[in-house]
């Protein structure tokens, strides 16, 4: 089974229970993945999928933020538990060791001696750990080994 399959049988069974927060958020999901397609005109493959999941879910990290500031517990709530919802189509998560490891491979691979090779090790990286591992924890992890 896909990962669009899973998610349109989730939506299905959502329907069935009758949850309307979870129903909204996998929609949400659902519609996003269809937009991709009639864009691009292609079919999604897994990885292609869970990037788009990826982008919604800094979608809503960005505005728990935002309205974190604007005092809106109400809004932060709702956008938690859209991120709840979308993390469960992510990949197991990498361990902090694994990150580490996989930095160090690609500052290797790379030969990076400093930070103006942020980019090329983040390529790498990002390669390695699509998907598993929350990419700006790890830019950051990245940035402080090439300058420090």
């Amino acid at each position: 089974m896909t990962l669009k399959e899973r998610i349109t049988e989730d939506m299905k069974n959502a329907m069935r229970a009758k949850d309307a927060k979870r129903l909204s958020a996998i929609r949400m999901l659902l519609a996003a993945t269809k937009q991709v397609e009639v864009d691009k005109r292609i079919e999604l493959t897994d990885p292609d999928v869970i990037g788009i999941v990826e982008k919604e879910i800094k979608k809503r990290r960005e505005s728990i933020s935002q309205y974190q500031a604007a005092k809106r517990d109400d809004l932060v709530a709702n956008e938690q538990f859209e991120v709840d919802v979308l993390s469960a189509y992510l990949p197991v998560q990498a361990g902090d060791a694994e990150v580490e490891a996989a930095i160090a491979d690609a500052i290797a691979a790379v030969g990076a001696t400093g930070p103006q090779a942020m980019g090329k090790v983040m390529a790498s990286v990002k390669a390695s750990l699509a998907g598993r591992a929350d990419m700006t924890n790890v830019s950051a992890m990245v940035k402080a080994r090439l300058t420090g």
